[in-house]
C-alpha cells in the first residue's frame, strides 16, 4: 500500500550514524544520499522505501505527535538488534523489546531518533 515514508532531520550526518547502525538488522540499507536526504531500502528492492529529508521548505524538522514508522523485522533477534543499535546511536527509548498485546506472536521495540521521530520494529512470527 505505502510507496515510500519521509522522515525529517535537522542534522543528516547524525540521522545517518542513527539510521545506518539501526536499519542494518532489520535488513536496510542506505542506498541513495545526498546533501539534502538519505534513502534506505532492502537490497532486493526496486527502490528506497524509507528516506530522511532535510524539510523541502528548509525550515526546522518537528515530529508528529502520534506519528510512528514500523518496520517489519524477519526475527524476534533483529528487532532485540535494533533497539540495542538505535540506543548506542543517538536513539532513545519508547518501549523496550517484547510481547506486545495485540496479538499472540506481536513482539517490537519503541525507540526516537536523535531528532525524535518514533520508530518501531515489529515481528509478528512465532519465536
Amino acid at each position: 500500500m505505502l510507496l515510500y515514508v519521509t522522515i525529517g532531520s535537522n542534522d543528516l550526518s547524525r540521522a545517518q550514524v542513527f539510521y545506518d547502525a539501526a536499519l542494518a538488522p532489520l535488513g536496510l540499507k542506505r542506498r541513495k544520499q545526498d546533501d539534502v536526504e538519505i534513502g534506505y531500502g532492502a537490497e532486493s528492492d526496486s527502490r528506497c522505501r524509507l528516506w530522511v529529508v532535510t524539510p523541502y521548505d528548509r525550515n526546522a524538522a518537528t515530529i508528529g505527535n502520534g506519528s510512528m514508522v514500523a518496520i517489519e523485522a524477519e526475527s524476534r533477534a533483529a528487532v532485540d538488534a535494533f533497539y540495542r543499535a538505535s540506543l548506542a546511536h543517538g536513539g532513545t527509548d519508547e518501549g523496550a523489546p517484547g510481547l506486545r498485546p495485540f496479538h499472540p506472536h506481536f513482539y517490537a521495540a519503541y525507540v526516537r531518533d536523535p531528532d525524535g521521530n518514533k520508530l518501531s520494529a515489529v515481528c509478528e512470527r512465532p519465536e
